[in-house]
């Protein structure tokens, strides 16, 4: 990263947990090729106190900040506008500085999201997404632009799991997508798994190895006796790499992805939508973030 000096601007990760991010680390690569004075810095934050500092950031000049697991949602009470897609699945991971020390909320996860997917022909197929926060709705947005058959949301909440597909319905049915709710603490989600083609756990489940192995793998150990090789699994999670869960699949010759992509695609889309620029230098940000995990 370049000398920070009275010049230069912040940007910024607003989470929690945020020590884990990568973001920092491809960021500022990215920012010393593209000759911007800024500095991105990863800030803890409660959600008590989300809106708050949001706000107290425009009010300083931020350039740009992300969000992370769990605000997602709840950062759309410091938003004064929103893009297109934002506003339909009512999840923000971008703020974009607006006039009136005001902010945009976006969404570059759908895009980042669908990148390691593009060569995947999954028409007519079941897909399942394990969680319904603010990440799990980007990936439905993502999802319906690829014809599948159904997409199943397996949760814990039966409220959370309730609003979000009441929420979604309407955006797959006008992509001839049916989408529906399962609660795993209530029903069996054997049979689901046993059909789906692709998987996608959007739960920070695994972030933090755990002694208890359960405790690292979504829905528990188990179930995924039940996957086949033709079952691709997805982990938005990037650290570890790979995740318990991905390794469970890797045994199994499934297809795996983990989040790595997601996360380098979705932030060259964020420092497009605040600097103006489009060559955002995407290789220097994987490179740099392979780099710090092999640390």
């Amino acid at each position: 990263m370049s000398t920070i000096t009275g010049k230069t601007h912040l940007v910024g990760l607003l989470g929690q947990p945020v020590n884990h991010s990568l973001s920092p680390v491809m960021h500022n690569a990215a920012y010393q090729e593209m000759g911007l004075d800024w500095c991105y810095l990863a800030i803890p934050c409660e959600k008590s106190k989300l809106t708050q500092i949001a706000k107290t950031l425009r009010l300083i000049n931020c350039k740009g900040l992300n969000i992370t697991i769990p605000h997602k949602q709840e950062i759309l009470k410091a938003c004064n506008k929103f893009t297109e897609i934002a506003n339909k699945i009512q999840a923000v991971n971008t703020l974009i500085p607006e006039n009136h020390n005001q902010w945009i909320g976006a969404n570059t996860d759908v895009e980042g999201f669908l990148m390691p997917l593009k060569n995947q022909d999954l028409r007519n197929k079941r897909v399942i997404v394990i969680g319904s926060g603010g990440s799990a709705r980007a990936v439905v947005m993502g999802l319906i632009t690829l014809k599948l058959k159904q997409i199943t949301i397996i949760g814990r909440s039966e409220n959370s799991l309730k609003i979000f597909i009441n929420d979604m319905k309407n955006i797959c049915s006008k992509n001839n997508t049916s989408i529906e709710g399962v609660n795993n603490q209530k029903l069996d989600v054997t049979p689901y798994i046993q059909e789906a083609s692709l998987i996608i756990n959007t739960t920070p489940i695994g972030m933090n190895k755990k002694n208890n192995v359960e405790e690292n793998i979504p829905l528990g150990y188990a179930i995924w006796n039940n996957i086949s090789n033709k079952t691709i699994l997805y982990d938005l999670i990037y650290t570890p790499r790979p995740t318990s869960w991905l390794e469970i699949g890797n045994k199994k010759n499934c297809l795996t992805i983990d989040g790595l992509d997601m996360l380098v695609h979705q932030g060259a889309l964020s420092i497009k939508l605040w600097s103006g620029f489009d060559n955002v230098p995407v290789e220097t940000m994987k490179s740099s973030a392979k780099k710090h995990l092999m640390v």
